[in-house]
């Protein structure tokens, strides 16, 4: 069973496993852009994960800031 990602924050050990996985690749220009356009428009899609301080508290992120008019 594959688990979808579900918070942006990893934990090291997972980090060093994929990195480690993807040591030696090359990648033309042309596609090292397409995968980073790729991986732009997925990780705007993943949230970032509550800190355990302030699971309560909004993050100061575009789709938490409010706007205020003044006239």
């Amino acid at each position: 069973m594959i688990m979808k990602r579900q918070f942006r924050n990893l934990r090291d050990d997972t980090k060093k496993r994929i990195a480690q996985s993807l040591r030696g690749r090359t990648f033309s220009d042309s596609h090292k852009q397409a995968i980073s356009d790729a991986m732009r428009q997925y990780w705007a899609t993943i949230p970032y994960r509550p800190s355990e301080n302030n699971e309560n508290n909004n993050q100061n992120d575009e789709t938490s800031m409010q706007t205020t008019s003044t006239n």
